[in-house]
């Protein structure tokens, strides 16, 4: 097997993973997710004092919820999550998923946003995680500005989306409808500090630069797979240990592509742990990363 240990980018295939949330009341978290989001548990595992519990839509693992009740809530000004985004195919998949979302009393809707790449909706779980359900325009309209995608902010009419994609089809499909977390968003201390690593060092390429306070990255051209911000946490530091963000996943390919991300970390002295099929990295405020095959098993990922 060839491999290149100068390889600077992540393979063009590379995707995201399940998000590991710790929670403070595994059951509404779950009942939550299964019913908000339409996701069915998929496995779960005790270890220790803590329960482990992976939910998710047909095959695809989406969130792994890790029950840590001793913990402190989010803090939304502490470095971690802003948003997991989960991806459907169609809109009108997205817009059944949005319906199931605004009617359960849980949610906190935040708003809705056509971005030129996709189009977009905002919600808060019952714990302060951000959520972001979401659909892709077609690649071919997307605009490109050199080397950046174009992206913007613009109104989205929720009532007028739902009425003119909510379908009674998809709503009876639930769980069967196909979903992926398509990127991750992130609050961080510092964006020269988050691209040196997950820019310079994990190997996302940076696909708009132009938000103020905000990087966004990728691999093989997507829009991002990964987004950094400081709108809420400019200069914080390392997260002390809390309810929230616990880890994010990336699948790559091939094992080619782990021995190019370690060779990366060890040229910039980053440590990080790996068995041949996976590699863990600490980011600069306390998040693990996991780059991992894409046959890890569901029974895997509970393990971590």
């Amino acid at each position: 097997m060839s491999v290149d240990l100068n390889q600077r980018i992540l393979n063009a295939d590379t995707s995201m993973g399940a998000v590991t949330l710790r929670v403070g009341d595994l059951e509404t978290m779950s009942d939550y997710y299964s019913r908000a989001f339409a996701m069915e548990p998929f496995e779960e595992r005790s270890r220790s004092r803590e329960v482990h519990r992976v939910l998710g839509r047909g095959a695809t693992p989406l969130v792994r919820l890790i029950h840590t009740p001793d913990l402190p809530g989010v803090d939304p000004r502490q470095a971690g999550l802003f948003h997991t985004a989960f991806l459907f195919e169609t809109p009108e998949s997205l817009a059944a998923t949005v319906y199931r979302a605004a009617q359960d009393p849980r949610s906190r809707f935040i708003g809705s946003s056509d971005h030129l790449v996709s189009e977009a909706f905002y919600f808060t779980d019952p714990e302060g995680n951000g959520v972001e359900l979401y659909t892709d325009r077609d690649r071919d309209t997307w605009i490109h500005d050199g080397e950046q995608i174009r992206m913007a902010t613009e109104y989205l009419d929720p009532n007028a989306y739902l009425q003119t994609h909510l379908d009674q089809r998809a709503m009876d499909a639930g769980p069967a409808l196909p979903g992926v977390v398509g990127h991750v968003h992130l609050q961080v201390g510092d964006l020269q500090t988050a691209r040196a690593f997950y820019v310079d060092a994990i190997g996302f390429e940076a696909t708009q630069g132009s938000y103020p306070g905000a990087l966004f990255a990728s691999a093989g051209g997507y829009h991002h797979h990964i987004a950094m911000n400081t709108w809420n946490s400019r200069g914080s530091g390392p997260r002390a240990a809390s309810l929230g963000l616990g880890d994010v996943s990336v699948t790559v390919p091939t094992p080619a592509d782990l021995q190019s991300l370690t060779a990366r970390l060890t040229a910039r002295s980053i440590p990080f742990a790996g068995d041949g099929r996976s590699v863990s990295i600490t980011d600069p405020w306390g998040t693990q990363v996991t780059v991992s095959l894409p046959d890890v098993s569901t029974d895997e990922l509970i393990a971590r």
